[in-house]
């Protein structure tokens, strides 16, 4: 398969896996920051890096059924976080291709 390369973030305040250190997402992309995790607070991201995907699943969650997939750190395979891939609510279709992160998981890098 070869070699696969991190994309290191060149940003003011940068969050990263906290088992790992490694560059997941810039402060600046960050959407909101009023959502909840498993773990408590959470905030919804634009874009992030570093990241695999697994299986999408169909969950429900407290705003209603939506598919959604866990996102890992390629670095460590510690889960981070989770990726919106569809919302059946109207009112929740904003958060479709975006991306949780869990503030319990991450760190600052910078």
């Amino acid at each position: 398969m070869g070699l696969t390369y991190n994309t290191y973030l060149n940003a003011q305040k940068i969050f990263g896996c906290k088992q790992c250190k490694t560059h997941l997402a810039d402060f600046d992309h960050i959407i909101s920051r009023n959502f909840r995790g498993q773990h408590g607070k959470a905030f919804l991201f634009s874009d992030v890096v570093n990241i695999k995907q697994a299986e999408a699943m169909e969950r429900n969650m407290t705003t209603g059924r939506h598919i959604v997939r866990d996102i890992i750190c390629k670095q460590c395979n510690e889960t981070v976080g989770w990726k919106y891939d569809k919302a059946y609510e109207q009112s929740e279709k904003y958060k479709e291709g975006k991306f949780i992160l869990e503030s319990e998981l991450l760190c600052n890098v910078t």
